[in-house]
């Protein structure tokens, strides 16, 4: 067994050279290729876990878990912050309609459609332990989110309108996971009365309405903090650069120790950070937060790469194969969102038309929210003594929920491209290989030519006038 020393300097040479060489290649994988950093770091990942190279391997670590919900939780909270302060100013507000249907009726059917489907291919767990399992994977994932609304292909062929709420939504609904978890979860240990009344002052007020409330109020006092400090000239341009991940790292401690959603108060105040745009304006040539996003989650999905659990894909004691878990990412991928998405979509201002309401409905991608809330749920189901199997059931399927999403998401973007390029080049050779013109049908074309040059001279005494009329009628369509 190797010595910790000698373990942390192969991940980091593992780690180093996977974002090297990823970086020495990445315009032409992410701009030729269409493929995601998240799917390319998953299989790196799996690569070098311990089912292929074992190079990283943490099976044999004491506190797996929790530093997979720590991790998993600064990488979020910094995600979401990001999403906040790309937004448009005033977003939240000018949107409110559109985030409204997506975040409640939209969220609902996406946690109970996915709990049925869990309950259809393991019926031997109940309805409540398929709603806390559901829970997990209900959010959509920013850091996956990210990756389809940036990059070339997004700017060339997604609307603004679109990327924008795509970069909301996920902001918001994956703090948003603690109410649907909980409300499982107190369901399956108090009566209905009790649990309900439990999560609405508990969780829905106090978890939930406090965050919001903190995260707008600190976020516009962290601005004008910077706007003073930027005015009287006493801050460098490095801090100033710096402070949005300082202040995401403020905001997870303050709002985490009074026992509200950090996660939720993060997006938040990154919208109030850039409420009247002068924040980005400010910072529109830095790129530092993009940085560090890119660090952060290239590291992130190699980390969840290495640490799928292939061993419990396969388990006889909870029913577990492969079969079933392939037809449950089926039915989630298929039913857990796009139907919703098309039934409301005339209820969504920000989406103005069924392929629109397509693309939206089929990117909601499953990532590292679904990991995060997979840790919080163990620990919650330790501590009400949930069953042992039901627990067992949690680990492998989220991670395979995460491992469809990032595959099926990541590739369909190359697989779109791919099937343009491959129709181009059928009709590139159906005009190539098109039959010449018979004898017959030659004589046809120069006696169509004949009567419409004659047709030329008689009208070539109007011409000006003519040419005069269409200009005009040009002009004003361009107008219009």
């Amino acid at each position: 067994m190797m010595s910790l020393d000698d373990t942390v300097s192969l991940i980091s040479l593992t780690l180093g050279g996977f974002i090297l060489l990823f970086g020495l290649c990445s315009l032409a994988i992410k701009e030729r290729l269409y493929m995601s950093e998240a799917f390319v770091a998953l299989v790196f990942g799996v690569l070098f876990g311990p089912v292929c190279l074992n190079v990283i391997n943490m099976d044999q670590w004491q506190y797996k878990d929790e530093f997979t919900g720590q991790l998993t939780r600064i990488v979020i909270a910094i995600q979401v912050m990001a999403a906040g302060i790309m937004l448009p100013k005033r977003y939240l507000y000018t949107e409110l309609k559109s985030l409204s249907v997506l975040l409640g009726p939209v969220m609902i059917y996406m946690w109970l459609a996915s709990a049925v489907s869990v309950k259809y291919i393991f019926p031997s767990l109940s309805f409540l332990e398929a709603l806390m399992l559901a829970s997990c994977f209900t959010p959509t994932d920013p850091v996956l989110a990210n990756s389809i609304v940036q990059g070339h292909f997004a700017e060339k062929h997604v609307p603004r309108n679109v990327r924008h709420i795509i970069s909301a939504e996920s902001g918001a609904n994956d703090g948003l996971g603690y109410p649907f978890l909980f409300l499982a979860m107190y369901l399956i240990k108090d009566p209905v009365t009790k649990a309900v009344s439990e999560w609405t002052f508990g969780i829905l007020l106090y978890n939930i309405g406090m965050s919001v409330v903190l995260g707008f109020l600190l976020g516009h006092g962290a601005k004008r903090l910077l706007h003073f400090a930027k005015d009287r000239k006493i801050i460098d341009h490095e801090s100033f650069l710096a402070y949005t991940i300082a202040f995401t790292f403020f905001l997870m401690g303050a709002v985490s120790l009074i026992g509200c959603d950090d996660l939720l108060a993060c997006f938040i105040a990154g919208n109030a950070l850039t409420w009247d745009d002068w924040f980005n304006n400010e910072t529109e040539d830095s790129k530092i937060m993009e940085v560090t996003e890119m660090l952060l989650n290239l590291n992130t999905f190699v980390y969840i790469g290495a640490t799928i659990p292939w061993s419990s894909f396969v388990n006889a004691d909870i029913h577990m194969n492969w079969s079933k878990l392939v037809m449950l990412a089926v039915l989630v991928l298929l039913f857990r969102r796009l139907p919703v998405i098309m039934a409301l979509y005339k209820y969504i201002p920000a989406v103005r038309n069924w392929r629109e309401a397509l693309f939206l409905g089929w990117f909601g991608p499953i990532g590292v929210g679904a990991i995060f809330y997979y840790t919080v749920a163990v620990e919650a189901a330790h501590h009400y003594t949930l069953a042992s199997s039901t627990i067992a059931m949690f680990e492998p399927i989220t991670y395979f929920m995460v491992l469809s999403s990032v595959v099926v998401h990541g590739c369909t973007i190359p697989i779109f491209r791919l099937g343009q390029q491959f129709g181009r080049t059928l009709s590139k050779s159906s005009l190539d290989f098109a039959p010449l013109p018979s004898t017959e049908s030659q004589q046809q074309q120069r006696q169509a030519l004949r009567s419409s040059e004659d047709d030329a001279a008689h009208a070539a005494s109007y011409g000006t006038m003519a040419a005069c009329r269409v200009t005009n009628s040009n002009d004003s369509d361009d107008l219009v």
